[in-house]
């Protein structure tokens, strides 16, 4: 606080921007971490549970019990245009192996379907990390801005007065400093954190893609005719 107030107008709001960008990227680390657990931690459980389940629709069911799960989603909106296709060719049972066939689209429709649902989830998923990215890359560059503006009113001071002694120019020095220090302060955990969220999210891309891959087999080898 005391090198809060003595700092001059260009520094004080150079250090109320970059404890804006700790804080906010605090809230974000705190949130992706929630969020991120909540989607390995029941995609996992969905997994299990989706090898164990002998049909899509007692599978259907059981959804609401997984509702951060990614691959959750993806079933949903694959089963939904598997039903579609279904009753576009005559409202037959799902367990009818003639139900649905690989010519015409029907296979690329449901393909076409889980592919958007993985695009959405890596939307949710990357949502506000591009702020941490932000914030790591510019942080150390805002601070070390208000350290050099503050060097320069120090020196403009120590012009003025005269005087070049230790007494004199140490307390503006490390009032300008101050700048480049909060500067780090918000940059390596928003690093950190962007670093630690792409890696998992990665790992749940991985889950998706494979998922989307069995979901699509299963459908050929159980409802689909040549």
């Amino acid at each position: 606080m005391i090198f809060f107030t003595g700092t001059g107008l260009v520094v004080k709001l150079v250090l109320i921007l970059l404890v804006y960008f700790s804080v906010v990227s605090w809230a974000i680390i705190f949130y992706k971490l929630l969020q991120v657990y909540r989607a390995n931690s029941e995609s996992e459980r969905f997994l299990e549970f989706f090898w164990k389940s002998k049909r899509f629709d007692t599978i259907s069911t059981q959804l609401d019990r997984f509702p951060n799960s990614p691959l959750s989603l993806m079933f949903n909106e694959g089963y939904t245009e598997l039903k579609k296709l279904m009753e576009t060719e005559g409202d037959q049972q799902i367990d009818d192996p003639s139900v649905i066939s690989t010519e015409g689209g029907g296979i690329d429709n449901i393909s076409r379907a889980l592919r958007r649902a993985t695009t959405s989830e890596i939307t949710r998923l990357e949502k506000y990390t591009t702020f941490l990215a932000t914030t790591g890359s510019t942080a150390p560059f805002i601070g070390l801005f208000g350290t050099v503006w503050g060097i320069m009113t120090a020196f403009k001071g120590i012009g003025e007065s005269g005087s070049a002694s230790l007494a004199v120019v140490a307390p503006g020095i490390a009032e300008a400093l101050i700048a480049t220090a909060i500067g780090l302060v918000a940059a390596i955990p928003a690093v950190m954190g962007y670093n630690h969220f792409q890696n998992k999210i990665r790992v749940v891309i991985a889950q998706m893609d494979n998922f989307s891959t069995e979901f699509l087999n299963i459908v050929q080898r159980s409802f689909g005719r040549k």
